[in-house]
């Protein structure tokens, strides 16, 4: 749980560095693939080639290719059609994609992790109810399609961790490798040369995206995952909600009605302590 916290408050910047230094000025596509590529390079000279099996070793390109190389594609455009603030609203299903996903790749219905992502739902609906701008559905589609890029590939490591032993820093480069050639055959095929970072402004947010929130986040975020129950996942996706907005509002003086804050959070947080609650009882 630990690492997942941590890296919560590591990603809550990420969306307002995006939508305020990057969205509109520097190509998108060429934004994600510098990020996936710094990662990649930073757990390179970690990879134990002979080590990992190949079928392990291809399902970790494969989870790196949906979890953040598709996803990417997805994210970082729904800036161009959304606020910071609706990009993180938008984000309220995936704890209800992990659940159902789950159950899916388990061949069962477990009431108890869909009640907690629903009402982890509610309360992020709760924080931030905003009028529809005209791009609002294309938006809100947008964000859907990296919601189950980011649902999907969790789920699919924390299988995968429940099946082999993994020690993660060793093959955590394969990771990012799936997910760098997704990216370079967008950038191939959509990147814009003429829209590259110009200032050192970008370049430097660049960089923090690619070492801290990419690098260090993915491998932590994925390793904590392996170490909480589903419906514990679930919640904490919805975390990053308040946190996120309430970074944007505190550094970039964005409004927001503080009381829907605080209430959407405060039913978050009782839907992490059911889930806790429940794990309790199992055990």
């Amino acid at each position: 749980m630990y690492h997942l916290i941590f890296i919560t408050i590591v990603w809550a910047f990420s969306f307002s560095l995006i939508g305020v230094y990057l969205a509109g000025s520097v190509d998108l596509w060429f934004a994600a693939l510098s990020r996936i590529a710094l990662a990649a390079l930073i757990f390179l000279p970690f990879i134990r080639w002979q080590q990992t099996a190949r079928p392990v070793m291809l399902r970790l390109m494969t989870i790196g290719a949906i979890q953040i190389g598709a996803m990417y594609g997805f994210y970082y455009h729904a800036f161009l059609f959304l606020s910071v603030p609706e990009v993180l609203l938008f984000t309220v299903m995936t704890p209800v994609y992990i659940t159902l996903l789950n159950d899916v790749f388990m061949q069962h219905f477990n009431p108890r992790y869909l009640l907690v992502a629903l009402l982890a739902t509610l309360g992020a609906v709760v924080i931030r109810l905003t009028t529809p701008n005209p791009d609002f559905w294309l938006g809100f589609i947008i964000v859907q399609g990296a919601n189950l890029c980011f649902a999907l590939g969790q789920v699919l490591y924390k299988r995968l961790a429940e099946q082999h032993t993994l020690v993660h820093h060793q093959c955590f480069g394969f990771f990012f490798l799936g997910a760098l050639l997704v990216s370079l055959l967008s950038f191939a095929l959509f990147g814009d040369l003429e829209r590259l970072p110009a200032t050192s402004q970008q370049w430097g947010i660049l960089i923090y995206l690619g070492l801290i929130a990419s690098a260090l986040g993915y491998f932590a975020w994925n390793k904590g995952v392996t170490q909480v129950s589903v419906g514990a996942l679930a919640v904490m996706n919805n975390v990053l909600i308040p946190a996120g907005i309430l970074v944007n509002i505190l550094i970039w003086n964005r409004t927001a009605d503080l009381f829907s804050l605080g209430l959407g959070s405060a039913i978050i947080f009782a839907a992490l302590g059911l889930n806790q609650y429940f794990d309790a009882r199992e055990h």
